[in-house]
Formats: C-alpha cells, structure tokens, sequence
C-alpha cells in the first residue's frame, strides 16, 4: 500500500510493480510502454477492473429499451522497479525521448508530439 497518492504500487500478474497509469487505453499503452522500454524499464499490462455500471433508473418502462454503452476496455501499467515515480521521473528530468530529449508534462500527457525541453513547464500555456 502506497504512503500517498503519488507513489503507488501494487502486483501486477504476480509481479510486484510501481503503479504508472491506471485506465489506461490502447493508443496510451503503445505510447507509454515504448517511452518506459525506452528509459530501461520493464514494463507490465494488466487489464483494470471493471467500472461500476451507472445506476439503473428507479422506473422501467418495457417500451423503452435503453442501450447500453460498451464498456471500454482500460488497463493498469506498471513497473518492475518499485522505486519508479512518474511526477519525480518527470520534473526530476530522468527520462528521454527516442531522439534523446527531456520528457516534458505536456509530451508526457500527450499534449505535444515532440518534447520542448526548452522552455520551463511552468511558462507553457495549456
């Protein structure tokens, strides 16, 4: 169990891991998991949980027959070295970019599509 928010881990198929990103998609997956491989982290996949399906309506007509949205298929990723945390991994600056930039926020969140370690975090504008 984690002290705090920021530093979770849990097994992941049966190997201890340092939580990176919960409910995640396939296209996060894919960017994430060549990102960590690249940094030299071992990465594990494990499919999240279920969400809650939302609360059935108090009164049910047989007229009216509500779809019911597909649930999108999320997963947990995870790193073998349980000393990993992403925001110190990030503001610390130790990871880099396939053609060895920094990793900022926004390419860490996928805001942009190359990393601009040149201008500090705290002047970009979202």
């Amino acid at each position: 169990m984690a002290i705090n928010k920021n530093h979770e881990f849990e097994e992941l198929d049966g190997i201890k891991c340092a939580i990176v990103e919960r409910n995640a998609s396939h296209t996060r997956i894919a960017f994430l998991k060549k990102l960590l491989e690249h940094n030299g982290y071992t990465v594990v996949i494990q499919a999240a949980p279920p969400l809650k399906p939302p609360a059935a309506p108090a009164v049910e007509t047989a007229a009216e027959e509500v779809p019911v949205p597909p649930v999108p298929e999320l997963f947990t990723i995870g790193v073998t070295d349980v000393m990993f945390n992403a925001t110190n991994a990030i503001f610390g600056r130790l990871l880099r970019t396939p053609d060895r930039h920094v990793v900022t926020l926004a390419y860490w969140k996928q805001q942009e599509t190359a990393s601009s370690d040149q201008v500090p975090y705290y002047e970009n504008r979202f």
